[in-house]
């Protein structure tokens, strides 16, 4: 393996918390099945997906990452990419104001089986420096017909006349407890005096 995948594979490992285990995994079925008898028990399961509905089948466990979006109080509606129509998002920079407070949210599907322990990673890098680097947990899911809709802690954008000058090249990344990556991808963006 080359050093340059040595430093993107350091850069995008998920923190580990020290003494925590990953749970043996059970399909949507097995744990439908558990503690039949306990009624308040089952409400539950049923509030978060884990019944044999839409959703959940017996396929394999699925991820299926929709849009990446950006909101702020200062943005008429929200900036979103779609992956699935994503191959220029990195040769066309989105714009982003600077100075303002803004967040960035994540849009996704699960299917057939239920998910643990999801988190979205994000290196931002300038000239090929790693200028900022972000890992947000987005929880555990069961399957559904919906997608979820994620939005993370809110940042404030640079400013001035150095963080205008130039494009900050952005990979984001969705991975699991067993470190499945769910998504993989690479955007742009710029800042500017206006959205």
């Amino acid at each position: 393996m080359s050093q340059a995948q040595d430093n993107v594979d350091d850069e995008f490992a998920p923190t580990q918390t020290q003494g925590y285990k990953v749970g043996e995994s059970k399909t949507v079925a097995e744990l439908a099945a558990l503690d039949q008898e306990d009624e308040s028990l089952q409400r539950w399961k049923q509030s978060l997906g884990i019944a044999t509905g839409p959703g959940g089948s017996n396929g394999p466990k699925q991820i299926i990452p929709k849009t990446l979006f950006l909101s702020s109080p200062t943005l008429s509606k929200p900036v979103s990419i779609e992956f699935d129509k994503s191959k220029d998002a990195k040769s066309h920079p989105v714009t982003i104001k600077e100075g303002v407070e803004y967040s960035v949210g994540i849009t996704f599907l699960v299917q057939n089986e239920i998910v643990s322990g999801l988190k979205y990673i994000q290196v931002v890098k300038r000239a090929g420096i790693t200028v900022d680097k972000t890992e947000a947990m987005l929880g555990s899911y069961g399957p559904q017909t919906e997608a979820y809709s994620k939005t993370f802690a809110s940042d404030e954008s640079p400013s001035g006349m150095l963080a205008r000058s130039g494009t900050y090249n952005v990979r984001s990344r969705v991975v699991d407890d067993d470190n499945t990556i769910w998504l993989d991808f690479e955007w742009a963006f710029k800042l500017a005096k206006e959205w």
